[in-house]
């Protein structure tokens, strides 16, 4: 028999301590459905943000201690799909969507299949995209705005069934601007390790009492505001392109 060949050994085993923080993430958005079912919508909406701020640190965990892995960038995508996808979805078509029959259920799924072809057009542009902007509204923040809206209806005592059709049209769109072409700053240019001054550290804190005093209503308007500026932004670009244009003819 002819020798084989060494062949490289796969690493057995994963990363603890980043699918850690993604297993909470999972679980949170996990909770969240179960939340929606139960009829607790708030804990329901609270949870996709919980779930969203265990989202931002799994990634920034693996990068500091060295441990990124394939594995651990799948398995963060499929998490993303549970808590950014299926529980916004669901906790919305239990508050305000089943009372619309199939426009409901065709709202939650419109924005549940864009979340999947959101995250797998991302997971393709991986080391080709330019890193300071993303292509279409981040799933974490679709979700954030239907938690949000959500909350705040629940918290004050707004019954789903009065709002179903604005509640439909917003899981609708924010669905749509997932799987659109507008462009998103990804705030990744930004290093948060660096000094800076101390008015902008004064201007975090003030930030960060604002966010207090309401949460839901201040987040929904914050991501609200980042929703649209997308939209704004691609158009923005493009006139400045047809005035260049214009100029070189």
């Amino acid at each position: 028999m002819e020798p084989q060949p060494n062949r490289p050994r796969r690493p057995r085993g994963v990363y603890l301590l980043p699918n850690l923080f993604t297993t909470a993430a999972l679980f949170a958005g996990f909770y969240a459905v179960v939340g929606a079912i139960q009829g607790r919508f708030e804990a329901a909406s609270v949870a996709i943000f919980v779930s969203m701020v265990l989202d931002g640190l799994d990634g920034r965990v693996a990068r500091l201690t060295h441990t990124q892995s394939d594995f651990g960038a799948e398995y963060d995508s499929l998490s993303d799909m549970v808590a950014f996808g299926v529980a916004p979805a669901l906790v919305s078509y239990e508050w305000a969507l089943h009372g619309l029959g199939k426009v409901g259920w065709l709202a939650a799924f419109v924005y549940t299949a864009a979340t999947a072809l959101r995250l797998a057009r991302f997971n393709t542009q991986i080391g080709v995209a330019d890193k300071r902007y993303f292509q279409g509204l981040p799933s974490p923040s679709a979700a954030a705005i239907i938690a949000a809206g959500v909350w705040i209806g629940a918290g004050h005592g707004i019954e789903g069934s009065a709002v179903s059709w604005l509640a439909a049209l917003i899981t609708a769109l924010a669905g749509l601007l997932m799987v659109s072409n507008f462009r998103y700053h990804s705030f990744k240019d930004i290093d948060v390790r660096g000094r800076v001054s101390f008015i902008v550290a004064v201007a975090l804190m003030l930030v960060f009492a604002v966010v207090f005093i309401q949460p839901p209503i201040i987040l929904f308007l914050g991501f609200m505001t980042y929703a649209v500026s997308g939209p704004v932004l691609t158009l923005a670009r493009r006139r400045q392109r047809r005035a260049m244009r214009r100029r070189e003819r």
